[in-house]
């Protein structure tokens, strides 16, 4: 059987490496074994980002949804029940872009869902 040598696979997998820690300050952008601890450190953080992003959009969508809802003289706890209760299937997110592009149709929600209660 013919031998194998690995020195083509090696040479990809590290210059796919190197190429992730691309822009990366000092040794981390040129020696493979310092490059490969950064992306991993970096793939991590970028994990983690990711979860956080959903976290933060979804706070920033609760407060101007409460903001919104002080303005029409009611709490953001009772305003969510009541758009529950009135069958209203808008999410967060939408609630808070009517919130703010249509201020009118948002004061329609919340007499509706004041209705509801």
């Amino acid at each position: 059987m013919a031998r194998v040598k690995g020195a083509m696979m090696t040479r990809k997998r590290r210059n796919k490496t190197l190429k992730l820690a691309k822009g990366y300050w000092g040794a981390k952008s040129k020696h493979f074994k310092m490059a490969k601890q950064a992306v991993m450190k970096s793939g991590n953080y970028a994990y983690a980002g990711r979860k956080q992003r959903k976290r933060n959009f979804r706070q920033i969508w609760i407060t101007r949804i409460s903001a919104a809802c002080k303005l029409n003289g009611i709490n953001y706890s009772q305003f969510m029940n009541g758009v529950k209760k009135a069958g209203i299937t808008l999410n967060r997110k939408m609630l808070s872009e009517i919130a703010i592009s249509d201020p009118a149709g948002f004061t329609a929600i919340v007499e509706k869902a004041k209705a509801a209660l």
